[in-house]
């Protein structure tokens, strides 16, 4: 407890908690949906994209988010539709999309500003530079995804589990998916100032497949999911500051070790409901 009121002392660990919290249950809430179709590594994909965005952006002396934002989005709706009316499947269509941008974003950074600290940071992480316009966007945006996802809750249920099913109920599938792709094309942007283009994927997969092993519902697994995101965010960033390591890769570890220990959970269950049958 001493620990924690000492990191809550300090403004930068405040606003750090703060956009870390909100971006992390943002992440959780899509990616259950995302892992579901097995859309999970749209996250790493998006933010190779985002980065070469970035690079581009700054290389040229533009706004980063700016350019990156639309350029994002334009590549979440162009994946949905290159594996919806192509042979190209989904995880294939994502490892081009992402290697391309990936490639266009480093080359752009040797011939231009090199590997510079605000580079550094949108590939690598910095959410202790997180600035007080960082977190008033993770508020917005967590106030837009919040309110779309329970407002639309049954129909995204819906074209999650049977597009077929729902299109036949008069439900625009096509419409959710592109707004699923768009939140988790803003949610990657915002979040690659935390957990940088390389780690932003975690926040997505790793709750939704952590919460999946316990429960069985889609409710239970979105609330779950939510939960375990913010909770393994939290102790990350404490872990990082009591002992001086990255924050992102801490935050990952600490999304590991609960989905191992939600497993072990999931094992003794089976094991105690067997028994109970004998």
């Amino acid at each position: 407890m001493k620990l924690i009121l000492e990191m809550l002392s300090y403004p930068f660990l405040l606003r750090a908690f703060a956009g870390g919290i909100l971006i992390s249950l943002c992440a959780a809430l899509l990616g259950v949906s995302l892992v579901l179709k097995r859309y999970s590594m749209i996250g790493d994909g998006l933010s190779h994209v985002s980065f070469g965005a970035l690079s581009v952006a700054m290389a040229a002396g533009w706004a980063p988010l700016g350019v990156s934002v639309p350029v994002v989005v334009a590549a979440a709706f162009f994946l949905l539709r290159i594996t919806e009316n192509s042979r190209v499947k989904s995880d294939a269509a994502i490892a081009m999309i992402s290697a391309g941008a990936l490639a266009v974003g480093i080359v752009v950074t040797s011939l231009t500003t090199g590997m510079t600290t605000d580079v550094s940071s949108y590939m690598f992480g910095s959410i202790l530079a997180m600035s007080p316009s960082d977190v008033k966007l993770a508020a917005a945006l967590s106030a837009v995804v919040l309110f779309l996802f329970v407002f639309c809750y049954n129909k995204m249920f819906a074209v999650t589990f049977d597009e077929n099913f729902a299109r036949a109920a008069g439900v625009r599938v096509s419409f959710y998916k592109i707004l699923t792709a768009v939140l988790t094309a803003v949610t990657i942007v915002v979040g690659m100032r935390m957990m940088g283009a390389m780690l932003i994927s975690s926040l997505i997969i790793f709750p939704a497949l952590t919460s999946m092993g316990l429960f069985k519902s889609f409710r239970a697994v979105v609330l779950s999911s939510g939960a375990v995101s913010m909770v393994a965010f939290c102790v990350g960033m404490v872990v990082s500051y009591r002992f001086s390591i990255p924050a992102g890769a801490s935050v990952v570890l600490v999304n590991i070790g609960a989905f191992g220990a939600f497993r072990v959970l999931e094992k003794i269950r089976t094991v105690w409901g067997k028994r109970r049958e004998e």
